[in-house]
Formats: C-alpha cells, sequence, structure tokens
C-alpha cells in the first residue's frame, strides 16, 4: 500500500487534482472567516451589477448581494450535496454490488434486475419528478438525499463484477471450509480487495452528485433555503444576465463547478491508473 501511495503522489493528475480540491474545500469552509460577508450571502451591499471593487472582488448580483459571498456559499451547499449523494449513492451501490456479486444465485439475479431497471430509467428524469413532487420542501440535504438515492446503479454494476470475480478465490474458499458466513466473508475477505475501488466510486459519485445538483437547479428546481453554484447560475439566467451578456453573473459559478469536478476527474484517473494492474505501465 505505501508503494502505490508513494506512486500516486509521484502522479502529475493526482497531485494538481487533489490541490484544486483541497483548495475549493479550504474556501468553502474558511472562506467567510477571511472574506467579510455573510455566510448565507443574503446582505444587500450596494446597487444590482455594480462593478468590482477592493470591497466586492467581483461586484454584485441582479439584487446587489456580494457575489464572492454568493460563490462561497454556493460552493458550500454543492460541496454538502456532493458529498451526502456520494456517500448515499456508494453506500447502497457497494451493498448491492457486493452481496449479489458475491452471494451469486437468485439473490444476483433479484439485485441485478433491480439495478437494471434503474440503469435504464434516465436519472435526471427521476431527478425531475421527484423534485418536482416535493416543491417548497426541497433543502440541501433532501436534494443530496433524492440525488444519492437516483445514482446508485452504476456503482452497484461496477461492485458486483469486482466482487463476482472474488468469488472463486482460494482464500474465500478457505473460509467458508472455516465456516465463516456470508456477511463475515464479505465484511472480512472481500471488501478489503475493493477499498481503493470503493474510494473510487465514491469520488466519481460525489462529482456526480455535484453536477446534479447544478443541473436541477439550473432548471428552478434545486434547494429553496440555501445558495448553491446552481442556484446561482438559475438565478443570472432567470434575471436575463446570459441575453444581456452580463458575464460576471455566471462565468466565476461556471469555473467554480467545472474546475471541482474537474479535479475529481482527475483523483479518481490517476488512482486507477495505480490500482488497476490492468492500466499499470
Amino acid at each position: 500500500m505505501g508503494k502505490l501511495l508513494r506512486n500516486l503522489l509521484k502522479s502529475p493528475m493526482f497531485v494538481i487534482g487533489v490541490s484544486i480540491f483541497v483548495l475549493t474545500l479550504l474556501i468553502a469552509i474558511f472562506g467567510p472567516l477571511f472574506y467579510n460577508v455573510d455566510t448565507h450571502a443574503r446582505d444587500i451591499v450596494a446597487g444590482p451589477y455594480a462593478g468590482s471593487s477592493s470591497a466586492h472582488w467581483l461586484g454584485t448580483d441582479h439584487l446587489g448581494r456580494d457575489y464572492v459571498s454568493l460563490l462561497i456559499a454556493g460552493l458550500r451547499s454543492s460541496l454538502y450535496v456532493g458529498f451526502v449523494a456520494g456517500i448515499i449513492a456508494t453506500t447502497i451501490g457497494v451493498l448491492i454490488g457486493l452481496f449479489g456479486g458475491f452471494r451469486g444465485g437468485w439473490v444476483d439475479e433479484v439485485l441485478n434486475m433491480l439495478t437494471n431497471i434503474f440503469i435504464v430509467i434516465p436519472q435526471f428524469v427521476i431527478l425531475v419528478l421527484i423534485s418536482s413532487a416535493v416543491k417548497d420542501g426541497r433543502s440541501l440535504t433532501l436534494i443530496g438525499l433524492i440525488i444519492g438515492l437516483t445514482a446508485w446503479s452504476w456503482s452497484a454494476r461496477a461492485v458486483r463484477a469486482q466482487a463476482s470475480s472474488l468469488r472463486s478465490r482460494d482464500h474465500i474458499a478457505l473460509a467458508r471450509l472455516n465456516g465463516a458466513s456470508t456477511l463475515t466473508i464479505v465484511i472480512k475477505h472481500v471488501l478489503p480487495y475493493l477499498l481503493s475501488y470503493v474510494f473510487m466510486v465514491f469520488i466519481m459519485q460525489v462529482s456526480s452528485g455535484i453536477l446534479s445538483e447544478a443541473s436541477i437547479s439550473m432548471i428552478g428546481l434545486g434547494p429553496v433555503d440555501s445558495t448553491s453554484l446552481g442556484i446561482i447560475l438559475n438565478q443570472a439566467k432567470d434575471n436575463g444576465a446570459l441575453s444581456d451578456s452580463i458575464w460576471i453573473a455566471f462565468i466565476p459559478a461556471t469555473i467554480v463547478v467545472t474546475l471541482t469536478v474537474f479535479a475529481l476527474y482527475l483523483i479518481n484517473t490517476s488512482m486507477e491508473g495505480v490500482f488497476n494492474p490492468r492500466l499499470r505501465k
């Protein structure tokens, strides 16, 4: 494991990805301590679309709220949704994939059928339908929960393939001969082999959660009690920033979303290159 970690640290993609993502985390967590604006970005500090100044680095939005404060609050919310969605989707996908792939038989068939159903139905359609039904009760946690409950299927499919390949290993057969239960074998003898893979799945689920939140918020179905990066883009769209070419209203939020997701992609790709023997040079 130590050698693999050293190989990761030698990967420029990994270092760049981690650096960008750690920077976004630091800004989201500690930004309000250094930028003297309310953390919820609700204060009206100047006129609409005021230009940049020493007090307001990127100017203000259509309501006169400080735009940097909006970005900090939006980044915190989007990361929160991403992590909630990532934890839920990864947990469901890993559990279903592990027990289906390792157990086999009718258990695998039932779980695989359930997974295929969720794969066939477009996730975005489900997100739109559920978010529309909830209406005024859409909190950040609920949005993350909805995304997580609809995004686990491809994770389950991938983990199932890995678990199936471990089912016939010698150490698994030995554990069965010693009378170990299926649950014990999965936890002690299968899951440790898949930890790096599970972590990569989690990274991509967080990335997917951030993008999904931005997508549904862009069409007005995001959280109603908080500012997120998607909400910033939605408000810019609804208030004519696109048609009036007010670039500052949506370009920074777009860059933040893109950089965050790109950083997670770099981390995941570099980890796959190190932990997947078939991709190692």
